[in-house]
């Protein structure tokens, strides 16, 4: 397909990009391997629909914006308050760490391909990046611990900024050597990363400020300002101090992150689908611009070059960077091994090639090709060992023990008290801010956003929960999520509170859900809630002391006036030591001991409901 017009060349890569990203989701590898594989089967080595050659500088444009959009992706995901937690040796890794992997690549280069100085420090500097496009799905998949997780998170989120302007000013002494250009570039390097810094903070502040004032940003807009302000504050950046932008951007992302606006949900779904988008489209791109015959010629000496990364290089950076840190040795050891390189080393290198080519220098393709040689090679072995290696190191995160409820009201805080006091760990989601606060000012874990929505789900960390629990007064919402939390994260268990008995679609919902009723029966959510507000619910402990059949048929044979009703509820129930929510349909054995939540008002009616069931207060009454 010579000749292929531009836009058809962008339109080609952006569809081979998301069904790349679509297949490698569903066979569950690193998006980038397939996305390389796509890249070089439709360019010019492959059948030849994507031609990037056909796009000029227009090439370079849409490189520099979209990883811009992706870098403050990135940042966006970063807590703050994670980072205080481990901020030696992610700030060590981004400097120190960075210095090393420049020193250790450029000699790697020189004595296995004995590449002139000028082409090997340049390689050194394009891959001191790692890339949190390959980074963060893989920590999602591995479920690793979150110290480690954090640190590499952050490594991935901050050294690209810092990677790229590293790479562009040695460029520069490149093509223009000597004395002064040294000191110039010194010089450049220091003012772009305190510039970029700077401007990323008050830009990032000021993006989250606006957001907040809903009569400044109409309804709807958010997230098309927020794209707008990036972009602006990217070229603004480089045009004020050059190569300043990438690092403001990134910046800017933790900034907006983690102040809370209206729109925080849906611009943080909205980016991560953007990122998605311009990953695939770049990473497709830049791969077909890759000739298979650079690669070829790299022979043994490229493979050598990132074995010597992987196994010497980054091992010594990591030791070195967390030597005085509190991270284990295990965690130094993972921490050392997974160094994936992504989308910022590809377009950096793309870039640096085209530059050394119109200075009319050699050696650009065979950089770019050992480049993403690099970025094949160590994402394969990240992929493909990560989960074994983790598990040898002991960074995955044990078996499922978490709880997650959707509804932080009166109901739900109640049944997280219980759960919480048998060392049960709870999560809430809610899209209610004054719902979270207050379960977050109990001490709970809190994860504001649609609680429906698969990003909410992964922010809550549901490869650890074992059971999902729906305690909303909507009770179709209840069910839908406890049927996304089963599909997507396959939950063990899923609990879903009822306002009454149902029949049909409702019925059928459930069925689907292959959820439980949560507590003995369907109960009026909205109304506990008002009662938890007011003061009029109290948490009690009865024990099963095993009645009768027969006087358990006169109980239940009562009148409605006898029934429960709204007297009380049952929450969650303990047996050998274990504590779990209550279900309609449990069947209680002789010392099961159970959580009721009552209603203060009926309190003396609730008790003799319960004691005509079967049930003592916990632990019994003495008989002194």
């Amino acid at each position: 397909m010579e000749g292929t017009h531009p836009a058809l060349t962008v339109v080609l890569a952006l569809a081979a990009g998301v069904f790349a990203q679509s297949l490698a989701r569903h066979v569950r590898v690193p998006g980038i391997v397939l996305l390389l594989v796509a890249g070089a089967a439709l360019g010019p080595d492959g059948i030849g629909w994507v031609q990037p050659g056909g796009l000029g500088d227009g090439m370079f444009a849409i490189v520099d914006l979209a990883v811009a959009v992706i870098l403050f992706e990135g940042g966006l995901n970063l807590e703050i308050s994670r980072l205080r937690r481990t901020q030696a040796p992610i700030r060590r890794l981004v400097t120190f760490g960075a210095l090393v992997t420049l020193l250790g690549g450029t000699l790697a280069v020189r004595a296995l391909l004995e590449w002139d100085w000028a082409r090997a420090i340049l390689f050194g500097s394009l891959v001191v990046v790692t890339g949190p496009t390959v980074v963060g799905p893989l920590i999602s998949d591995l479920r690793l611990r979150p110290k480690v997780a954090t640190v590499l998170e952050a490594e991935g989120v901050l050294i690209d900024p810092i990677g790229a302007i590293l790479a562009v000013l040695v460029l520069e002494l490149v093509l223009a050597p000597g004395a002064d250009a040294f000191a110039s570039g010194t010089l450049g390097l220091a003012l772009s990363l305190g510039f970029g810094v700077a401007a990323g903070a008050l830009a990032g502040m000021l993006i989250a400020s606006v957001l907040r004032i809903r009569s400044i940003v109409p309804e709807g807009y958010g997230n098309i300002v927020v794209l707008a302000s990036v972009l602006l504050l990217f070229q603004s950046c480089n045009q004020l101090v050059p190569h300043s932008g990438i690092l403001a951007v990134a910046i800017a992302g933790v900034a907006v992150g983690n102040i809370r606006s209206p729109v925080d949900r849906d611009l943080r779904e909205f980016k991560d689908q953007l990122s998605v988008l311009l990953i695939g489209l770049l990473f497709v791109l830049l791969a077909a611009d890759i000739r298979l015959a650079d690669v070829q010629a790299l022979g043994w000496g490229g493979l050598g070059v990132v074995a010597l990364l992987v196994l010497v290089v980054r091992p010594i950076g990591v030791f070195l960077s967390t030597l005085t840190s509190d991270l284990s040795a295990r965690e130094r050891l993972f921490i050392a091994w997974v160094a994936p390189r992504g989308i910022v080393a590809a377009a950096i290198a793309s870039l640096t090639a085209v530059a050394l080519q119109k200075a009319g220098l050699e050696g650009g393709a065979e950089l770019r090709a050992l480049v993403f040689l690099t970025i094949g090679g160590t994402v394969l072995l990240a992929g493909l060992t990560g989960l074994p290696v983790a598990a040898v190191l002991g960074q995955r995160l044990p078996g499922r023990d978490v709880v997650a409820i959707l509804g932080a009201g009166g109901m739900g805080l109640a049944l997280a008290k219980v759960l919480r006091d048998a060392d049960v760990p709870v999560v809430f989601l809610d899209a209610n801010p004054h719902s979270c606060r207050r379960a977050e000012e109990d001490g709970f874990a809190v994860v504001w956003g649609d609680a429906i929505q698969e990003r909410t789900m992964t922010r809550a960390r549901f490869d650890r929960v074992k059971a999902a629990i729906g305690l909303t007064a909507n009770q179709t919402l209840n069910g839908v999520f406890v049927t996304r939390a089963r599909q997507l994260f396959h939950v063990p268990r899923g609990y879903v509170a009822a306002t009454r008995r149902e029949s049909g679609r409702s019925a059928e919902g459930l069925r689907s859900a292959e959820a439980d009723i949560l507590f003995e029966g369907p109960h009026d959510v909205e109304r506990w809630d008002v009662r938890a507000r007011h003061g009029d619910l109290v948490l009690e402990e009865w024990s099963y002391r095993g009645e009768p059949a027969a006087a358990k048929a006169d109980a239940e044979g009562a009148d409605a006036e006898q029934k429960p009703g709204e007297r009380f509820a049952m929450l969650a129930f303990r047996r050998g030591g274990r504590t779990l929510p209550m279900w309609t349909g449990f069947e209680a054995r002789e010392g099961d001991v159970v959580s009721v939540a009552v209603h203060v008002p009926d309190r003396e009616e609730a008790h003799r409901i319960l004691a005509a069931l079967g049930w003592e207060p916990h632990p019994p009454p003495s008989d002194a």
